[in-house]
């Protein structure tokens, strides 16, 4: 095999990066024949509770799961973070865990081979000893077959959890429950599977602290209802901004087709949550940030008389208007921009709103 090519793209959460390995077309080809291969066997060994990288299985379904558990009384929560966990795997122990299945030789030590075919960084060679690089089509199999050893340790131990990928919680009844629980799964983890757990991102708290796949929960007398995490909707505002901000140098109809695309992705991951109050609090923010940029636009102030004019401003209204010198921010919230730009003119113009694209997919 060949090394991979290692590219680094920005995680959700943070200012850090995430590593890629890329690997050549030839290897990419192989390796996905190997999963499609593999997949089935593997399959029927893993855990019900876990959903990532799995077919009939999503995002979606494990949120769902956890609104389960927690609906049936299990209010507490382990939020476990594995520390880097795709460049720490031990590789030795995860060609222990594939020999216990794969029986022909040939198979494991070409799997060995991937793993340790190194990393091709800024035109050098890097030895990869540890960990499985993202990028490949067998990475997310080989994640999920050595995390099924976390599984299945959970299940004999009888907890209640959901994993997706390495995103796992644990629910469990009382916080003493959860605080013995990880505890005690921790020696597990790092003895037995070499894995490191982040004490400082690892929490024990009430659903309502938790946040899953960027869903947050919080209890109702019927049950758990979910939300988007106020962390989501933050990086949600801050997409926005981007797409909103005249410096990209995007022409009117890419900008609308790049936040048709955003806004619909957006609400359609988050239709399970209950966002009926939200999504016009959202909404009102954002036709701000429209009122803005179409404000921006009119530079000139002979553009901006013409416009209010034709939008059916008064001449005295006008007059006044046009020749101020407040803020562009300021601008977008006057009452004059509301009553000229209007939503129904701005939907007309192309523009997608998201408590349209909500009120279609809802769940709830």
């Amino acid at each position: 095999p060949n090394p991979v090519r290692r590219v680094y793209i920005p995680k959700a959460d943070s200012k850090n990066k995430r590593s890629l390995g890329i690997p050549s077309v030839v290897d990419r080809v192989i390796q996905q024949a190997m999963a499609q291969v593999l997949s089935p066997t593997f399959e029927k060994q893993f855990s019900p509770q876990s959903y990532g990288f799995r077919p009939n299985r999503s995002a979606h379904k494990a949120v769902k799961q956890c609104q389960a558990f927690i609906t049936a009384g299990y209010k507490y929560a382990v939020d476990m973070d594995l520390e880097k966990f795709f460049d720490t795997v031990s590789q030795s122990k995860l060609i222990e865990v594939l020999s216990r299945t794969i029986k022909d030789g040939r198979v494991v030590s070409l799997i060995h081979k991937y793993l340790r075919a190194g990393v091709m960084e800024r035109g050098r060679l890097k030895s990869s000893k540890r960990g499985v690089p993202q990028g490949g089509p067998l990475s997310p199999l080989l994640s999920n077959i050595i995390l099924n050893e976390l599984d299945q340790e959970l299940h004999r131990r009888g907890h209640r959890f959901v994993r997706y990928a390495d995103d796992l919680v644990i629910l469990c009844k009382s916080k003493r429950s959860a605080q013995r629980s990880l505890r005690n799964i921790i020696p597990f983890i790092e003895n037995k599977l070499f894995l490191k757990v982040n004490q400082k991102k690892t929490a024990v708290g009430y659903i309502s602290r938790i946040k899953f796949l960027g869903y947050g929960f919080y209890k109702r007398k019927e049950g758990c209802r979910l939300r988007a995490h106020p962390s989501s909707i933050t990086r949600m505002r801050k997409r926005i901004k981007e797409l909103t901000n005249r410096s990209n140098g995007w022409g009117n109809e890419h900008r609308k087709q790049e936040l048709r695309q955003y806004i619909r992705g957006w609400v359609n991951y988050f239709k399970l949550a209950d966002m009926k109050t939200l999504m016009p609090r959202i909404d009102e923010w954002y036709r701000r940030r429209l009122r803005m940029i179409i404000w921006k636009q009119w530079k000139r102030i002979r553009t901006r008389f013409s416009n209010l004019l034709k939008l059916g401003l008064s001449k005295s209204k006008v007059r006044e208007f046009a020749n101020t010198r407040k803020g562009y921010w300021h601008i977008a919230s006057s009452p004059i921009l509301n009553r000229t730009i209007t939503t129904e003119r701005l939907a007309k113009a192309g523009y997608t709103f998201f408590t349209d694209c909500y009120r279609k997919v809802r769940v709830n």
